[in-house]
């Protein structure tokens, strides 16, 4: 397992779009959501012992702020072919075991990862009701076998400064996890 930080793309970066299969079959979209209040975007997979720690309380937190209006989605963009453990038809059985309300995306391309520069999952970007890049950073600072609780707050403030209208502050500790799984010869350059 290699711990991996995120890259920190710059705050104001315009989401990048995409259209991704759901785990229901459907393509996903950021047009999608072009009512909500903020855009949460999280780069994870059902393998990694970072997200299987923060798995409790992302389901909880995703639940809480959609029903504030922040449309969530997951996105793995792992390489199955080396980790069997993320492919699509685990993902099904990955929502119902952690009872996501959100959509969990595949990006078998990894291209949308690259359009990101997402290096780690999980990987949080929480955007404006612009698609404005407001946040990318932790969940919180528990992590496997700290014993520091998981509780969300630094994400939980980011989405509530957005959600409130207010500018997130540019003081943000990264999020960190195993590295995104990239196929052979497609690492991206800030990789």
């Amino acid at each position: 397992m290699v711990l991996t930080p995120s890259t920190m793309l710059p705050l104001g970066t315009k989401a990048p779009e995409f259209s991704l299969p759901n785990v229901d079959g459907r393509q996903v979209s950021l047009s999608d959501f072009p009512n909500a209040k903020a855009y949460l975007v999280v780069f994870m997979c059902n393998h990694c012992p970072y997200v299987i720690h923060v798995a409790p309380e992302l389901a909880k937190l995703a639940e809480e702020y959609q029903k504030k209006g922040v449309a969530v989605v997951g996105i793995n963009s792992n390489d199955v072919s080396s980790h069997p453990a993320d492919s699509p038809e685990k993902m099904v059985h990955e929502v119902e075991e952690r009872g996501y309300t959100f959509p969990y995306l595949f990006d078998d391309t990894q291209e949308v990862a690259k359009a990101y520069h997402a290096a780690c999952t999980p990987d949080f970007y929480v955007f404006d009701k612009d698609m404005k890049l407001a946040y990318r950073g932790q969940l919180d600072s528990s992590r496997p076998d700290s014993g520091v609780p998981l509780t969300g707050q630094d994400l939980r403030a980011a989405l509530d400064t957005v959600l409130a209208g207010k500018s997130v502050t540019a003081d943000q500790k990264p999020s960190i996890g195993c590295n995104i799984k990239w196929k052979a010869g497609g690492e991206p350059d800030y990789f």
